[in-house]
């Protein structure tokens, strides 16, 4: 004869155990990569009423930040967040815009910079051999007007 058949009861729970350990699994990776998505030299921008300048769809534009001691950093290279020279970044400068002269090309300068240093960094992309350089500014609108 065969063996009656056992009726196993329906579970009624969800084991959310393993969706658990997927969450804390993706806020590690979120934690760890996030500090890593901010690009460029932290600088205090100034404000200006401009227009957004139009960028080339397959450049990524070079930027050369000057931060409040009048340190320069350049976005490419080996070194984006250390401080450079200005014969390296006329080097690096004048190499990428070899290979693609449509790169655009800004100053991004914190405002507590003297305008020396500012005129002096627009002078080494300029013998790198920038001819159109842009100016990085904040807008007037995201400030608060002080009363």
């Amino acid at each position: 004869m065969a063996a009656p058949l056992q009726k196993r009861k329906l579970m009624g729970e969800i084991n959310v155990v393993p969706y658990i350990d997927v969450m804390l699994v993706l806020l590690v990776i979120f934690m760890v990569t996030a500090p890593l998505l901010t690009q460029g030299i932290e600088v205090e921008l100034p404000k200006a009423n401009a227009e957004p300048i139009e960028t080339v769809p397959d450049h990524d534009p070079l930027v050369l930040s000057v931060d409040a001691e009048g340190n320069l950093y350049i976005n490419a290279g080996d070194d984006e967040d250390k401080p450079s020279s200005g014969q390296k970044i006329s080097t690096i400068v004048s190499v990428i815009l070899g290979e693609k002269p449509e790169t655009p090309v800004f100053v991004k300068a914190d405002r507590a910079v003297p305008y020396g240093n500012v005129v002096g960094a627009m002078v080494v992309l300029q013998q790198a051999g920038a001819q159109n350089i842009g100016f990085v500014t904040d807008p007037l609108d995201s400030y608060p007007v002080p009363e």
